[in-house]
């Protein structure tokens, strides 16, 4: 009995381990958007660049919106047109 709630403690803890370490699965964007919502992009705290030959398949612009919990996962060409539309305060959707 003592070994099963050893091995049972010890799996729970690799599990543990895995799910809050960046060693662990990657989320990724598995789909991308071309249009985002100037409202939207005005409120992006922060953005990277996933890249398609790593953990991920497909290349994408993630954007941390302002109180949303779940990243946008915009297309990488949006990058550009990112800047140049706040650059100029247009107000239409990229």
């Amino acid at each position: 009995m003592e070994l099963k709630a050893a091995v049972l403690l010890l799996l729970l803890l690799a599990a543990f381990c895995i799910t809050s370490t960046e060693a662990g699965i990657p989320k990724c964007c598995i789909q991308t958007s071309k249009r985002i919502p100037l409202r939207l992009l005005v409120e992006v705290e922060k953005w990277e660049v996933q890249l398609s030959n790593g953990a991920c398949d497909i290349p994408a612009l993630i954007l941390h919106v302002r109180n949303r919990k779940k990243p946008v996962c915009a297309d990488p060409r949006v990058k550009k047109r990112f800047r140049r539309k706040l650059r100029f305060g247009a107000h239409h959707a990229v």
